[in-house]
């Protein structure tokens, strides 16, 4: 029984000590990630539940004013008593005034506020968005650095195989001290690579937990699946353009909120009715009386001038909230055509690298390699061909990296994306 004990311990041990295989994220699951739970998706949906909230006290009236007192009272409080020769004087009142609010002004204030909630809807998909584009830009770079450090170890274990070789074949007088050295030297180089690449995947891994708001210490592997993605279907008019934008909808929405505004300003010009109700309790034998008056506010020229100025300003605003809207469209539609014509250039290098340049080099080096082995090449023609054969993979790297880098600013730009 002690022995069982003895061996589940030392097997419990094992198991804590391997580490556990990180998690796959796919750029989907990270996306899912991020609206959970990116804090400035949080900040937008309490602005949207706070302006929805405020709708529901848009059509509440002024409170009552209630008022206490005396009424045609005389001072001579001698005055207040009724007497045989003369009835008693004054009385003390109770009264309470209500302003009715016109209905156009409690319509426009309740349409202004329903408003605001869907410019701030527009203003979260722009900012979900913005973090979609940022996450995929890091989760590619990501996915391009992993592609580098696996092509980076893979070469360190090719130059410790030769530097093996190097040094038994250098026993028999069979190799060359200078490239026994420069191998020996890519080593370092490629251990001093492999760090820095390295070093910055963990930095792009920091950056995607940031977004997702989630435990950095949670390690995870990148989905090394990718789409070049066509994008002959760009729109040529800057009204389709606008369609899926949403700082365009913004622009829009906001247009429509400073109209509104104007509705509040042009309904404050009508005039507002009130009810003033006094109910006087006589001193002395004195019948108890009320009075019932009904008000009136009437707009006039010297009181209406800050809401006349108000509703010009706002109009100047729309003016210039649609110059800001054509200011947006023509910018990104000229950045679009670049953006497709770049992405077009880097795809045919992409293709020339990988169809062409880095299978002849390939065979080049697989060549060198053989008459290497077979003793009637030089070590240096292999290295030599492996450095060109592994220049043309990293610049291989590098251009997909700025084909998926192209890709995202288009999706950004066009907004194509279902947040």
């Amino acid at each position: 029984m002690q022995n069982i004990k003895k061996y589940l311990v030392i097997c419990g041990l094992i198991w804590i000590g391997i580490p556990a295989k990180a998690q796959i994220l796919t750029l989907d699951s990270i996306w899912k990630t991020i609206q959970n739970n990116n804090p400035q998706l949080q900040i937008h949906d309490a602005e949207i539940q706070s302006s929805n909230a405020a709708v529901r006290g848009a059509k509440t009236w002024m409170a009552p004013q209630l008022s206490t007192g005396f009424f045609m009272t005389p001072y001579n409080t001698q005055m207040w008593k009724a007497n045989p020769m003369n009835p008693a004087m004054g009385a003390y009142m109770v009264g309470v005034t209500q302003m009715i609010p016109n209905s156009s002004r409690l319509k426009a204030d309740a349409n202004y506020l329903m408003a605001v909630a869907s410019v701030e809807k527009e203003n979260k998909k722009h900012t979900a968005n913005q973090l979609y584009a940022l996450a995929k830009t890091n989760y590619y770079q990501g996915l391009v650095l992993g592609k580098k450090i696996k092509i980076a170890k893979d070469n360190l274990l090719l130059l410790e195989y030769w530097i093996q070789s190097m040094e038994i074949r250098y026993q028999y007088t069979l190799g060359s001290l200078p490239t026994y050295y420069k191998a020996k030297s890519q080593v370092g180089a490629l251990e001093s690579v492999i760090i820095g690449l390295e070093n910055s995947l963990s930095q792009k891994k920091i950056l995607l937990h940031t977004l997702m708001a989630t435990d950095i210490r949670t390690n995870f592997t990148i989905d090394t699946n990718y789409v070049f993605k066509d994008f002959n279907f760009l729109p040529a008019d800057t009204v389709t353009l606008a369609q899926n934008r949403s700082d365009i909808q913004a622009i829009k929405k906001m247009k429509v909120i400073n109209h509104l505004k104007t509705e509040i300003e042009k309904s404050k010009l009508l005039p507002e009715f009130g009810l003033k109700y006094d109910h006087m309790f006589a001193f002395g034998d004195g019948p108890q009386q009320f009075s019932l008056m009904g008000m009136i506010t009437i707009p006039m020229p010297w009181s209406t001038k800050i809401n006349k100025a108000t509703i010009a300003s706002i109009q100047i605003k729309n003016q210039s909230l649609e110059w800001q809207k054509q200011q947006i469209l023509n910018e990104t539609r000229g950045l679009l055509l670049g953006l497709k014509k770049e992405v077009t250039s880097l795809k045919k290098q992409y293709d020339i690298a990988q169809n062409k340049t880095i299978p002849a080099l390939k065979k080049n080096y697989d060549t060198a390699m053989i008459s290497w082995q077979n003793n009637t090449g030089a070590l240096f023609a292999v290295l030599d061909a492996w450095e060109s054969l592994n220049s043309a993979q990293t610049d291989s790297l590098d251009t997909l990296q700025a084909i998926l880098s192209t890709q995202v600013e288009i999706e950004k730009q066009l907004e194509t994306n279902n947040l």
